[in-house]
């Protein structure tokens, strides 16, 4: 669900004007290390149900290699995405160059980078931020009305609102930053080399 709407994202990456004093403020605010860690808690709110359909996992950002965001529940699944591929269950598949751009502004704190594709307004307290981002593409604009990005130090909250209605919410947890893959993280990177 998350990889549909980050590729959907990808549709406004590159396409606008630098964000403002806020957004330059905000990433100041948060931590970047070449690897970021943590759990991750997502539900999917369809208009057609009435209850949300949660899934759970963690993720790991590797500033070089990209991207593993493994699903624990309800099915194991994993995702591998770097700057040019996308490695899922179903096999491989190419992507475009930004789609890296897109995880490195979102976990690797580069958040500069969005106001390529997205209209941002935002509001930095003391202790926390919030940005929310309405596309610039009008394709786009179709599909996702708002993106709402919110945390401290770190991205901690993430809404996607669907044109139609549907509203995904992810919470980042347990966020860490060592200094090292682990020996799987390092197995997991490997799938993705040339």
């Amino acid at each position: 669900m998350l990889i549909k709407a980050l590729l959907l994202f990808l549709l406004a990456f590159g396409q606008g004007v630098a964000g403002d004093m806020v957004l330059s403020e905000i990433a100041a605010r948060l931590a970047k290390t070449p690897i970021t860690q943590g759990d991750f808690h997502q539900q999917k709110q369809l208009k057609v149900l009435r209850k949300p359909l949660i899934s759970t996992g963690s993720f790991t950002y590797h500033q070089s290699n990209g991207v593993i965001w493994k699903t624990l529940t309800p099915v194991v699944s994993l995702l591998l995405v770097n700057e040019s591929k996308l490695l899922t269950g179903q096999g491989e598949q190419a992507v475009p160059a930004a789609f890296g751009k897109v995880f490195k502004a979102m976990l690797g704190g580069d958040l500069a980078a969005l106001s390529d594709g997205f209209v941002i307004t935002g509001t930095d307290q003391k202790t926390s931020w919030q940005l929310a981002l309405i596309p610039k593409d009008e394709m786009l604009k179709k599909i996702i009305s708002t993106m709402v990005l919110s945390g401290d130090t770190e991205l901690r909250d993430l809404e996607i609102r669907e044109a139609g209605g549907n509203v995904t919410r992810i919470t980042f947890d347990n966020i860490t930053h060592p200094e090292r893959l682990s020996d799987e993280q390092e197995a997991d990177f490997e799938r993705l080399s040339p």
